[in-house]
């Protein structure tokens, strides 16, 4: 479950990412105050943790079959 709640708020920063790059909008900064607020801190450092969380996912073993 963790697992899908990270890559989910990972899947959202990259959208804002995304946002950024193409529009100059901060989508998360708009929302709450400004790239300096608490708030968007807080969220920004969320992401970064569960970008960090989701690098395990690269080297776990599922269980599947190798191809």
């Amino acid at each position: 479950m963790i697992d899908k709640i990270c890559l989910l708020l990972v899947i959202l920063g990259s959208i804002n990412w995304g946002l950024v790059g193409i529009f100059q909008f901060d989508l998360v900064a708009w929302l709450f105050g400004g790239s300096d607020a608490i708030v968007s801190r807080i969220i920004y450092s969320v992401i970064a943790l569960t970008g960090i969380w989701c690098i395990s996912l690269l080297f776990r073993d599922n269980g599947r079959a190798h191809e």
